[in-house]
């Protein structure tokens, strides 16, 4: 974490990413923990996007946008689904919902 602070804190960074799978392969279970890392980036880079990948849908979605996770990866939730736009509207809504309520 000090390696990825100090590249923020230095200004170098405009983005991080959370993988929130085992970098590998799609359809993968989302693994919750990973959560703690989104919230602690979040309130430290209040304004900085942070990117969640891996295991994200409807199940999902909820826990990493509360988090703070502004940028969502979802591949096989999206385009295994029957409905591609309806899939992203969910993960969408989630997201800015999440936003929403924090800047409130």
């Amino acid at each position: 974490a000090e390696a990825v602070h100090a590249l923020c804190d230095a200004g170098k960074v405009d983005m991080v990413l959370v993988m929130t799978v085992e970098p590998g392969f799609g359809g993968q279970k989302f693994q919750p923990e990973m959560m703690t890392k989104v919230k602690a980036l979040r309130v430290r880079y209040p304004d900085m996007d942070i990117q969640v990948d891996g295991g994200l849908g409807p199940a999902t979605i909820d826990a990493a946008a509360a988090a703070g996770a502004n940028v969502i990866v979802a591949g096989s939730s999206v385009f295994g689904s029957s409905n591609v736009a309806a899939a992203i509207a969910v993960l969408r809504t989630a997201v800015e919902g999440a936003a929403a309520a924090a800047a409130t």
